[in-house]
């Protein structure tokens, strides 16, 4: 008798998800955390979709580099992001940006996002013409430049004969551009969900040999990027705190229609005032939240 093995072997098929990944700041670092937990699920991102800080994220992660932008995050300090803001002094932005790109650049490798494995666009928004614009070729860090540009703090980008600034604005939680994509489930990240999850200080950022190690090398990166004149500039930053918070608010109300009108099948919403904007020294506790946020939701959803 001649047995037909195929009928006895199973093919286990990874579920293939789209991603969406929201604007929000230093929460963003959260999807970290779920990308971590969805890889652990195994999960297989198919697409991604992010706005601002999803767009940086989900960007580094389609390149493949997300262990390294990891270990940059986790051992870097609130004076090297100080250090980091190359300030414009202009009417249209306090910071122009170029530091932040060379230093991920530098870390990442200058991409073509049409050249990425994973299908991603990134989300700016048009504001003269209150549109939303979607970046899904070019110079990925261009894409992300743009997608950042937070008003009144980063200056806008220029982008085919008009200026782009944080998607945000029009769309924190970008789950249109998935609408097509052959995958298997949708699901998002919110970084403006209902207040709740305050982080505290409990945990530590950087006490790994690899955090050191990385920490040395942001040393040595901002020497060089460093100017002369730093005094009185980290007062300035903290006068954008009101628009901020006001940013915030707007993003949490648009969010919430957006889910409304496209429910994905799955969101994990991380509490809008888990953290302030530009925590970014605070990675490790933000990530970690990020991956207990993704555990409750899939668990809930497998149920």
């Amino acid at each position: 008798m001649i047995l037909d093995r195929r009928a006895t072997v199973t093919t286990d098929v990874k579920k293939r998800i789209s991603l969406v990944l929201g604007s929000g700041g230093a929460r963003g670092l959260a999807h970290i955390g779920v990308i971590r937990e969805l890889e652990a699920k195994d999960f297989q991102i198919a697409s991604i979709s992010g706005c601002s800080i999803g767009a940086l994220i989900g960007g580094v992660y389609a390149a493949g580099k997300l262990d390294e932008f990891e270990s940059w995050v986790r051992a870097i300090s609130r004076l090297d992001m100080v250090s980091l803001l190359d300030m414009s002094w202009s009417s249209d932005g306090l910071v122009k940006g170029d530091k932040i790109i060379e230093a991920l650049v530098e870390l990442v490798g200058d991409r073509k996002i049409e050249d990425l494995p994973i299908p991603y666009t990134a989300i700016a928004a048009d504001i003269k013409n209150e549109k939303e614009v979607w970046l899904r070729s070019g110079g990925l860090f261009d894409a992300i430049r743009a997608s950042i540009s937070l008003p009144l703090f980063f200056t806008p980008v220029p982008y085919k004969g008009i200026h782009l600034i944080d998607g945000g604005v029009l769309n924190p939680v970008p789950i249109a551009p998935t609408f097509n994509d052959d995958t298997d489930i949708t699901i998002a990240v919110n970084l403006g969900g209902p207040p709740g999850d305050i982080l505290d200080d409990t945990d530590e950022n950087k006490s790994d040999g690899e955090s050191k190690s990385m920490r040395k090398r942001i040393a040595n990166y901002l020497t060089e990027l460093r100017s002369s004149k730093n005094s009185g500039e980290t007062d300035r930053v903290g006068a954008y705190d009101i628009a901020d918070q006001a940013f915030d608010a707007m993003q949490g109300t648009i969010a919430r229609h957006k889910l409304a009108a496209y429910p994905p099948d799955v969101v994990i919403e991380i509490s809008r005032n888990a953290c302030g904007t530009f925590d970014f020294d605070r990675a490790a506790q933000i990530i970690n939240l990020g991956h207990r946020k993704a555990h409750e939701a899939l668990l809930i959803h497998s149920n």
